[in-house]
């Protein structure tokens, strides 16, 4: 069984949490996102909605995750264009010189928990 995903979203002073699995069967628009529109590339994205400090294991470890990133799996992005799911694959089209990622828009609904610890989440 793989591990329970959550998307994380600051959100003026709340931080707010998506299971990213139902997110994933949601109906959805396809298109393709030019690389230099994703703002994320360029924000602390793994470490800004839990305020996480970045260490030099926590990127090797992400550097070794984007890696093994599949791209043939599209990303999953909100209507705002904010990356939901994928940044990995983001940051791997990038590093092989790819203008476009493959993205499926969804419209998020509410967030399936705020302010909640991520280590207080359910993982099982």
């Amino acid at each position: 069984m793989i591990r329970p995903q959550y998307h994380f979203r600051k959100i003026n002073a709340d931080t707010h949490i998506w299971r990213v699995a139902p997110l994933l069967r949601l109906r959805f628009t396809p298109l393709d996102l030019m690389l230099n529109k994703i703002s994320e590339i360029y924000e602390p994205y793994w470490y800004a909605a839990t305020d996480g400090i970045p260490t030099c294991l926590s990127v090797m470890e992400h550097a070794a995750q984007v890696q093994r990133a599949d791209l043939s799996y599209p990303i999953l992005i909100c209507a705002e264009h904010r990356v939901v799911d994928g940044m990995h694959r983001v940051m791997k089209a990038s590093s092989e010189g790819k203008l476009t990622i493959r993205a499926h828009q969804i419209d998020l609904p509410q967030p399936d928990f705020v302010n909640v610890d991520p280590g207080e989440l359910p993982y099982d």
